[in-house]
């Protein structure tokens, strides 16, 4: 039985500062995410993932999702082209995103609705996918899964243009049960970097659980409505290219919440250790024994919080 499930690919074409490239490389978040929930499970057997392709797409770039034994049933080829983008990293590591496939083709193929979702995966326990805050045409599908008692968790794909308004913020966080930005994007949506206001803002207009991603500095996890909440150290290792770890994190999180959030945070940090480690995503799973390693040190690092600790 699928219960967990990630939407969306984009296949990359990146330009690294130093000019080289590195081609046709597996992204979109979708990919990242369901191999972050499979990781964090030990299998991709009740993982999915939900996206749009064309017949351009070269079945070789699948082979890291099939090698993690994750369902590929959701993934529809239509006549339409693979989303396709360059990516410009620039030396501070800010990518600018070109996209090659005209824009009108991106709505059906990066569609997150409930008729784009196979029979087997409409009982699923779990969603996870990815937005634009301000930007509310994902809201109708987030409410109707949370209305039918299914866990629903958004990341932003970047900081939003202005600040959101109570309204808006409200808005999108009654839409999910966990809410995970990075630093840069909390204190965008927020308008603020006063952390102690923001998670005190956040808990007033409805947060439930929130994920702050702080890069090499690890990550806080809350339960805002307990008020308390845990840090989780980053894995010590060399990164290469930091691109999905974000969305590794988010999909381990959400698979192991049912664990508690000191758990869930826990596996969070290792699935996001793996994705550094490379250009795309590992070609397989984590050797257990390894994952296990990486699990105690984390565990070991991990301290609880509070709103007074911040």
């Amino acid at each position: 039985m699928i219960e967990y499930i990630a939407f969306g690919i984009i296949i990359d074409d990146i330009v690294f500062p130093d000019g080289h490239t590195q081609m046709s490389v597996l992204g979109g978040g979708g990919p990242q995410t369901a191999w972050g929930m499979a990781a964090a499970l030990g299998s991709g057997e009740t993982v999915g993932l939900v996206a749009g392709v064309g017949s351009d797409l070269d079945a070789r770039a699948l082979g890291p999702v099939r090698n993690a034994g994750i369902d590929l049933s959701g993934v529809r080829v239509t006549e339409l082209p693979t989303p396709r983008a360059w990516q410009t990293v620039e030396a501070s590591g800010r990518r600018v995103q070109t996209w090659r496939v005209p824009p009108e083709t991106l709505g059906p193929q990066l569609a997150r609705r409930f008729d784009v979702l196979p029979p087997d995966y409409r009982d699923a326990r779990a969603f996870h996918w990815g937005v634009h805050p301000g930007e509310g045409n994902w809201l109708d599908f987030a409410r109707w899964l949370r209305e039918r008692g299914r866990l629903v968790s958004l990341e932003p794909f970047r900081p939003p243009d202005a600040p959101l308004d109570d309204d808006a913020l409200r808005e999108l966080l009654a839409a999910c049960d966990v809410f995970s930005p990075n630093w840069d994007e909390a204190v965008g949506i927020a308008g603020s970097d006063d952390y102690r206001a923001m998670l005190e803002r956040f808990r007033a207009l409805g947060g439930q659980v929130l994920a702050v991603r702080r890069g090499p500095d690890g990550a806080d996890v809350w339960r805002l409505t307990e008020g308390r909440g845990v840090h989780v150290p980053a894995v010590d290792t060399a990164p290469v290219d930091v691109v999905g770890a974000g969305n590794a994190f988010c999909g381990a999180l959400i698979a192991r919440l049912h664990d508690g959030i000191d758990e869930a945070a826990c596996h969070a940090s290792v699935a996001a250790s793996y994705l550094i480690e490379q250009v795309g995503l590992p070609p397989r799973l984590p050797n257990p024994a390894d994952y296990a390693r990486r699990l105690d040190e984390v565990r070991a690092g991990r301290r609880v919080l509070s709103f007074d600790d911040v």
